[in-house]
C-alpha cells in the first residue's frame, strides 16, 4: 500500500465510499498503523465489503499486481477443485537413488513431514466483510452457516462450538488440538477492525474425525480448512475439495452465493488472498536445508514461502517450517497444492542429501 499509495491517489479517492459506506482511509488504516512485520511484506490494506475492489481499484490493481507476481487488471482466474487431476511431475521429484517417483501428493514422507494442511476463505456475498460488517450482518452469517454445516453427513458430519457459549475444558481442548482461533492479538488484525463485538457472532465448527474445519467471522466469512497428521496431501486436498463444493451448494440452496469474479476469482478480505485464498502447507522437518545459503533462493524458485509453526507472526522452532504456496491468485487450486508437493518432496531429498554430507548442487531448481 504505502509503495503505491501517493498524495494525489490520495486526494483523489478520499471522498470516494462503497454503497455500504467504506472508505480509503478504512481500507488503509491496517497500514498506516503497522508500517512493517519482521517476517513478511504485508499487502497494508483489507476490504470493507465486495465492492471496494471496484472503487478502489486505482489503488488496489497495482497493490495485487505486486502481490501476486504481475497479475494484471485484465487477466482472468481459473478455478480448480478436482483433486484427481494432482500428478507427478518428473522434473523435480528425483530421489536420492535417482529412480523412485512419488505419485500425486499422497505420500510425502512422514519421517519429515509431520502435518499436511489446506485453507481457504469464502464471502457470502451480499454482505459486508468482517473488517466492516455491523453485528446484525456477523449473526446472520453465523446462523445461515450453522444450518448448512449441520447438513452435512458422512465424514464431514460435526457439530458447531460458539466461541461465547464454550466452556473452557471445551476451549481448552479446541487449543490443544491446534484448532481454536483466538481473540485477535495481531495488531494487523485489530487495526483493521476485526475484533470489534468480540466474541459475539464467532465460532468454530468441525467434523468429529477433527480433519475438517470452518471458522466462522474470523478474517473472513468462512475459513475452510482440511489437515491431518503426516504426509498424505492427497487425502487433504480430496476431503478440501469434497467439502467446499459441498457448502457452496447448501449456501446457494439457502440463496446465497459465494462472492466470486472472473478476474479476481473468491473475493476475501486481504488483497493477498484473492483469487483461489488457497493456502496449502506442510509443517516439515529441514534443519539442515534451512541452514544452506541457497534456502530462500530455493524457495522462491519453487514458488514457496516458509512461516514459524505458530503461524505468521513466528520464526521456525527446531528445524521445522510451515512451508507453503506463495501464490493465491492467477493459478488454480490444483497447481498451487502440485507446487508445494514436488517442493517439498524436493525439499526432503535435499535435507536427506545434507543429512548424508553430499552436495545438492545438482538439485537447484529452475524458477516456476
Amino acid at each position: 500500500m504505502a509503495k503505491v499509495l501517493t498524495p494525489d491517489m490520495y486526494n483523489n479517492l478520499r471522498d470516494k465510499e462503497t454503497p455500504s459506506g467504506f472508505t480509503l482511509d478504512d481500507l488503509i488504516q491496517t497500514g498506516v498503523d503497522n508500517p512493517g512485520h519482521p517476517f513478511i511484506m504485508t499487502v497494508g490494506c483489507v476490504a470493507g465489503d465486495e465492492e471496494t475492489y471496484e472503487v478502489f481499484k486505482e489503488l488496489l490493481d497495482p497493490v495485487i499486481e505486486d502481490r501476486h507476481g504481475g497479475y494484471k487488471p485484465s487477466d482472468k482466474h481459473k478455478t480448480d477443485l478436482n483433486s484427481e487431476n494432482l500428478q507427478v511431475d518428473p522434473h523435480t521429484l528425483i530421489s536420492v537413488d535417482h529412480l523412485t517417483l512419488i505419485p500425486g501428493g499422497d505420500d510425502l514422507d512422514p519421517n519429515y513431514v509431520l502435518s499436511s494442511r489446506v485453507r481457504t476463505g469464502r464471502s457470502i456475498r451480499g454482505f459486508c466483510l468482517p473488517p466492516h460488517c455491523s453485528r446484525g450482518e456477523r449473526r446472520a452469517i453465523e446462523n445461515l452457516s450453522l444450518e448448512s454445516l449441520d447438513i452435512l453427513d458422512g465424514d464431514l458430519k460435526g457439530k458447531y462450538y460458539a466461541l461465547k457459549n464454550m466452556t473452557e475444558e471445551e476451549q481448552q481442548q479446541l487449543i490443544d488440538d491446534h484448532f481454536l482461533f483466538d481473540k485477535p492479538v495481531s495488531p494487523l488484525l485489530l487495526a483493521s477492525g476485526m475484533a470489534r463485538d468480540w466474541p459475539d457472532g464467532r465460532g468454530i465448527w468441525h467434523n468429529d474425525n477433527k480433519t475438517f474445519l470452518v471458522w466462522v467471522n474470523e478474517e473472513d466469512h468462512l475459513r475452510v480448512i482440511s489437515m491431518q497428521k503426516g504426509g498424505n496431501m492427497k487425502e487433504v486436498f480430496s476431503r478440501f475439495c469434497t467439502g467446499l463444493t459441498k457448502i457452496e451448494g447448501l449456501f446457494k440452496e439457502r440463496g446465497h452465493e459465494f462472492m466470486w469474479n472472473e478476474h479476481l476469482g473468491y473475493v476475501l478480505t486481504c488483497p493477498s488472498n484473492l483469487g483461489t485464498g488457497l493456502r496449502a502447507g506442510v509443517h516439515v522437518k529441514l534443519p539442515n536445508v534451512s541452514k544452506h545459503e541457497k534456502f530462500g533462493e530455493v524457495l522462491k524458485r519453487l514458488r514457496l514461502q516458509k512461516r514459524g509453526t505458530g503461524g505468521v507472526d513466528t520464526a521456525a522452532v527446531g528445524g521445522v517450517f510451515d512451508i507453503s504456496n506463495a501464490d493465491r491468485l492467477g493459478f488454480s487450486e490444483v497447481e498451487l497444492v502440485q507446487m508445494v508437493v514436488d517442493g517439498v518432496n524436493l525439499l526432503v531429498d535435499m535435507e536427506k542429501r545434507l543429512e548424508a554430507g553430499e552436495s545438492i548442487d545438482d538439485l537447484m531448481p529452475e524458477q516456476k
